[in-house]
């Protein structure tokens, strides 16, 4: 459920907040869950707006909201399962999975360097104003 990153990744943090929908039944769950949840470290949990809601507040490097869904399932937690919450589920991990995996990506070298990393790199490359007279050729005119 917690995942672990690097000191240099905790300073580009990516903090995220989504509410959970629990089922109605069973009763009581959503007290339990709440307790549960307050319980973990880096994760702020508030009573959602909406009967039977979680909002979970919690940073990348430490929980995904797939991860915590998982977790919740597996002692035995009901959500809401209808085609709406299952979509807008889905397009949450894809997400969270892609900003986790750019957090943990390495800088570009050509961050703040891009005119002269260009440069050389058309240098060295074929282009439309290649000349391929010999340079002994150009410059004896």
């Amino acid at each position: 459920m917690s995942k672990t990153a690097d000191p240099k990744a905790k300073a580009q943090e990516k903090s995220e907040s989504h509410i959970l929908f629990f089922a109605a039944d069973p009763a009581g769950q959503i007290e339990l869950a709440y307790t549960l949840l307050s319980g973990l470290e880096n994760l702020r949990v508030e009573k959602g707006d909406a009967p039977n809601s979680l909002r979970l507040g919690y940073s990348l490097h430490d929980y995904s909201l797939e991860g915590l869904e998982a977790a919740l399932k597996k002692a035995g937690y009901c959500f809401k399962e209808n085609l709406l919450n299952k979509l807008s589920k889905h397009i949450i991990y894809y997400c969270e999975e892609v900003q986790y995996h750019n957090l943990n990506t390495a800088e570009h070298l050509t961050k703040g360097k891009a005119p002269v990393v260009f440069a050389k790199l058309y240098d060295n490359h074929p282009h439309g104003d290649h000349d391929d007279t010999p340079k002994e050729l150009r410059e004896s005119k």
